[in-house]
C-alpha cells in the first residue's frame, strides 16, 4: 500500500464522497415521496389510476437503472439537455420509486382492516387515519426493506459516474488512470463506500431497536 498515493488523492475521494452522499440523499427523498404517491395510486379504487401506477412499477422495476440514466441524459425530447447531476438524480429517483412504492404499499396493506373500520365509525377522515393508524403501524414492517433499498441506492449511485457526475467512483477512476495502482485507488474507494453503507445499516439497527421498544 502506497500511502503517498492515498494522501495525494484523498481530497478527490472526499469531494467525490460528498457528491455521492448528496445525490443519494436527494434521490432517497425524491423516490420516497414519489413512491408514496405511486403506492396510493396502486391502492386506489379507480381502475385507471391503478393501471397507470401498475405500468409505472412494471416498467421501472423491469428495466436497468443505466437505461433510465442514458435515456434522460442522451435522449430527452425537444432537444432538452439535462445536466449530468440532474439526469443522475432523476434516473435514481424514478427507478427507485418503483421499488419503494411496493415496499410502502405492502406496509399500508399490513394494517388490520378492522382498525380502519373502527376509525371510520368514529368519524376519522382519510388523512387522520393515515397519520394516526396506518403510518405508525406500517413503519414497523417497512423499515428493514426500505433501509435495505436505501443501501442499494447508495451503492448504485456509482453508475452516475458514467455520465461524468464527479462522484466517488469517478474520482477513483481518475486516480487510477493517473497511477494505475488498484489498491490505493479503487481499494480506498471501496472502503469509503463500505463506511457509508455501514453507517446506514447501523442507523437501521438503532431504528429497529427503538421500534421494538416502542412496541412493548
Amino acid at each position: 500500500m502506497d500511502w503517498e498515493i492515498v494522501s495525494n488523492y484523498m481530497p478527490l475521494y472526499l469531494e467525490g464522497a460528498l457528491t455521492t452522499f448528496k445525490i443519494s440523499i436527494l434521490a432517497i427523498l425524491c423516490a420516497t415521496i414519489l413512491g408514496y404517491f405511486i403506492a396510493l395510486m396502486r391502492l386506489s379504487s379507480i381502475s385507471v389510476v391503478r393501471g397507470i401506477a401498475f405500468v409505472y412499477v412494471w416498467v421501472f422495476r423491469g428495466t436497468p437503472l443505466m437505461l433510465t440514466l442514458f435515456w434522460l441524459y442522451y435522449a430527452t425530447p425537444f432537444g432538452l439537455k439535462l445536466p449530468a447531476f440532474v439526469a443522475g438524480l432523476a434516473a435514481m429517483s424514478i427507478n427507485s420509486a418503483s421499488f419503494k412504492s411496493e415496499i410502502i404499499r405492502a406496509g399500508i396493506m399490513s394494517v388490520d382492516r378492522g382498525q380502519l373500520e373502527a376509525a371510520d365509525s368514529i368519524g376519522m377522515n382519510p388523512f387522520q387515519k393515515m397519520i394516526r393508524i396506518t403510518i405508525p403501524q406500517a413503519i414497523r414492517l417497512l423499515t428493514p426493506p426500505y433501509i435495505n433499498n436505501c443501501v442499494i441506492m447508495l451503492k448504485e449511485s456509482a453508475i452516475v459516474s458514467i455520465v461524468t457526475v464527479p462522484d466517488l467512483m469517478l474520482g477513483a477512476q481518475r486516480a487510477y488512470n493517473s497511477t494505475y495502482s488498484v489498491m490505493e485507488t479503487l481499494g480506498v474507494a471501496g472502503v469509503i463506500y463500505l463506511t457509508m453503507t455501514s453507517s446506514i445499516m447501523l442507523l437501521q439497527f438503532f431504528i429497529e431497536k427503538k421500534l421494538r421498544i416502542a412496541k412493548r
